[in-house]
C-alpha cells in the first residue's frame, strides 16, 4: 500500500525486511522513496534487465537489441519508427541497434508496402534460431527476478503493468 503521505512510510513484509538486513540497503526500505512506484519499477527493472543481459551475453547480445530482435521476430512487421515508439528508443538508437543486427545479419530491412519511404523489419532465419535461444535466456531472468512471487502474483503483477504501460 502506498504511503499516505511523505511522512508516513509502508512497511516491507517481515520476510523481506529479514533478507535484506545484511546488505547495506536494508535500512533505506522504511524511506519515502522507497515507497514509491517510479523507484521501485526503476530498480525492478534495472534488477530484471541486468540479469538478463548476462544470462544473454554468450549469445553477444543484450535486453535492447533482444527486444528489436523480438519485435523483427513476432510477425507484425513493424517500421523503424514504430518500433521506436513502442520500445521508447530515439531513432537514432533504433538505427544503431538494426544496423548491428543487420550486420549479424539476423534482422533485415525490407520496403514497407505502406509506405514505401519506410522499411520494415524482419528476422532472417538465423535471427529466429538466436531469438529462440534469447527467449529461453530472458524467460529464465524473469523467472529469477520474480522468483518470490507465487504464480497467481506474477500475473496480476503482468496485468497491472500491462494496465499501466497500454
Amino acid at each position: 500500500m502506498p504511503p499516505s503521505s511523505p511522512t508516513t512510510s509502508a512497511v516491507a513484509p517481515a520476510s523481506a525486511q529479514q533478507d535484506r538486513v545484511d546488505d547495506g540497503v536494508g535500512r533505506f526500505q522504511q524511506t519515502p522513496l522507497a515507497q514509491e512506484v517510479a523507484f521501485l519499477t526503476a530498480r525492478a527493472r534495472v534488477r530484471g534487465n541486468a540479469l538478463a543481459n548476462e544470462l544473454l551475453s554468450d549469445l553477444d547480445l543484450k535486453v535492447r537489441p533482444f527486444a528489436v530482435l523480438a519485435m523483427a521476430c513476432s510477425g507484425t512487421n513493424p517500421s523503424q519508427r514504430e518500433l521506436g515508439d513502442f520500445l521508447d528508443l530515439d531513432p537514432s538508437q533504433v538505427v544503431a541497434l538494426v544496423d548491428r543486427l543487420e550486420e549479424r545479419g539476423v534482422l533485415q530491412r525490407e520496403p514497407d508496402p505502406r509506405d514505401r519511404r519506410s522499411k520494415i523489419l524482419t528476422a532472417t532465419e538465423a535471427g529466429r534460431e538466436l531469438y529462440a535461444q534469447a527467449a529461453e535466456r530472458t524467460h529464465e531472468a524473469e523467472a529469477q527476478t520474480l522468483q518470490g512471487l507465487t504464480p497467481a502474483e506474477r500475473d496480476q503483477l503482468r496485468e497491472l503493468l500491462i494496465k499501466i504501460v497500454y
